[in-house]
């Protein structure tokens, strides 16, 4: 009978959480919190406003630019530097303007997330070591004939190196123990940084100041009277602001016309709460939607994503179908409860499209390979030659039907061979057209994962270390190796800055082409 009451006692207090987490509160909670962003930015208006993906992107209309700092990188017993998500655009970016402001928000409870407690103190300690470094190679080079003007440039930095602050800075709640912990692993990430052949040559070239994290969260006490200029300080400021208020207890807010439950951190794990709405659409439509009675705030999002659908089928775009599931709560059917999946038509947990900003196409270098979203690849010449990895067909002009290629590649998530069964089709293809000196599109939902693996393929298995189309000659006699695979990803990222492979489908890549599946052999 005990055990029976304590049960009914934890699905009371689920329900009740569940009400209090509605579609209209997270919506709400995210307009109120992004005015704060909107203030701080406006007090340093020269910086680049930058979302950490994916929950800094709801928190105002316009950034500059996007990063991807995973908390998970900054966990206790998870500690990393990764290769994979350098993000040394945000660097160069910093070193043009002068600093940058990155946006990012976390749950009830604490003031910070851990990418800002961690990920990225170690990040900009890494770099400014990885410059220092670099500065000071190029010094004892300085004296040698025929030296370009960029190296005499860099090499003048150089002979300021001394002075560099290679320092770990990391914010007053982070303990000692821990400090000591990251820094017996710095030397480490830094011969892992110059092992991935990553160029920091640009960043070097325009960061004149070491990079350094500043803490600012609503509790912040800013006089605005005595706003600090940021470049009258001896370092390049990366301005890392939460979002969301840290209270720990529930906040019940009213406003003229409704009363409602504040949400720390509500843009997290969007999949589980927006209902098919993306930033950029909630943006659109913010004022119509924060004013509506939350009572009918279902319903008018559910118009919102669906005339939106059928505006993007009507130009031929992937449009699947929006279903939610009826919620198990209690309560008003038109009350939308956060946790309650949602569901596209062909069972996959619905992402709202990211920024705007993301909407081009990314070419490799000098490769003739390109990758970006699925939308995007029905706008390219017809001369191109299509890998198509989403899950829906294109409609494309192309020249010749045997220049496309169609693979429903799911995520690993859903999926843990999906792709491993498609790279031998992608290779083959790939390796068809290369040789003919054609251009290669490959395109996704997103255009940040599966199209970026699958270029991660073909690059290992068909160029050399420079970007050049060798047919597979070297990798037929020396095989694959995780550094190739970290090497080859920088050399992605150097040109797709928003790529963002999940290590599921890293690992689908790697185990592939080193035949560990039977496939690929």
């Amino acid at each position: 009978m005990a055990e029976e009451k304590r049960q009914n006692i934890y699905k009371i207090s689920r329900t009740i959480k569940r009400r209090e987490n509605t579609l209209y509160n997270a919506l709400r909670s995210i307009y109120e919190d992004s005015t704060f962003v909107g203030e701080i930015s406006q007090l340093w208006p020269e910086l680049p406003l930058v979302a950490n993906l994916r929950c800094g992107l709801w928190y105002s209309p316009k950034f500059d630019f996007n990063c991807y700092f995973k908390s998970t990188d900054g966990h206790t017993n998870n500690l990393s530097f990764s290769i994979p998500r350098l993000n040394l655009h945000v660097a160069l970016f910093a070193g043009q303007r002068g600093g940058c402001i990155i946006v990012d928000s976390t749950r009830k409870g604490k003031r910070f997330p851990d990418s800002m407690s961690k990920t990225i103190p170690i990040w900009t300690c890494v770099l400014n070591r990885a410059v220092s470094n670099y500065r000071r190679r190029l010094a004892r080079y300085d004296s040698l004939e025929n030296e370009s003007d960029t190296s005499n440039e860099l090499g003048n930095l150089g002979q300021h190196s001394s002075s560099w602050d290679c320092s770990l800075h990391l914010p007053l709640w982070v303990s000692d123990t821990e400090k000591r912990m990251i820094e017996k692993h710095l030397d480490g990430w830094n011969k892992e940084l110059e092992a991935s052949g990553a160029d920091i040559t640009k960043i070097a070239l325009y960061l004149r100041k070491p990079l350094r994290p500043l803490w600012i969260s609503q509790k912040t006490v800013i006089w605005l009277n005595e706003v600090p200029e940021y470049d009258s300080w001896d370092f390049t400021p990366v301005m890392l602001v939460s979002a969301s208020s840290s209270s720990f207890t529930s906040q019940q807010r009213t406003t003229s016309k409704f009363s409602w439950n504040y949400i720390a951190g509500a843009g997290d794990d969007e999949e589980s709460w927006a209902r098919g709405l993306s930033p950029d659409l909630f943006w659109k439509h913010a004022y119509d939607i924060i004013s509506s009675d939350p009572d009918l705030c279902n319903q008018k999002i559910a118009d919102i994503v669906e005339k939106d659908r059928v505006r993007r089928a009507h130009r031929g775009e992937n449009a699947p179908q929006v279903s939610v599931r009826p919620s198990k709560c209690l309560g008003s059917p038109s009350t939308s409860l956060i946790g309650d999946p949602v569901e596209l038509d062909n069972g996959t947990v619905a992402e709202g499209e990211k920024s705007n900003n993301d909407d081009h196409i990314s070419f490799l270098g000098s490769t003739n390979i390109a990758v970006c979203k699925s939308q995007l690849a029905m706008e390219v010449p017809p001369a191109y030659c299509i890998i198509n990895c989403d899950r829906e067909s294109l409609s494309v002009s192309i020249d010749n039907p045997e220049m496309y290629l169609h693979l429903p590649i799911l995520d690993s998530k859903f999926d843990r061979f999906s792709l491993s069964r498609s790279i031998p089709s992608a290779l083959k293809f790939a390796q068809s057209h290369l040789r003919k000196g054609k251009t290669l599109l490959i395109c996704c939902r997103n255009g940040e994962d599966i199209s970026l693996c699958i270029s991660l393929a073909i690059l290992i298995s068909f160029y050399d270390e420079e970007g050049n189309f060798e047919d597979g000659r070297s990798f037929s006699k020396r095989g694959i190796t995780k550094l190739d695979m970290r090497r080859r990803l920088v050399f992605i990222c150097k040109y797709a800055v928003n790529a963002r492979p999940s290590r599921g489908n890293l690992k689908q890549v790697f185990h592939c082409l080193s035949g560990a599946y039977n496939p690929c052999v």
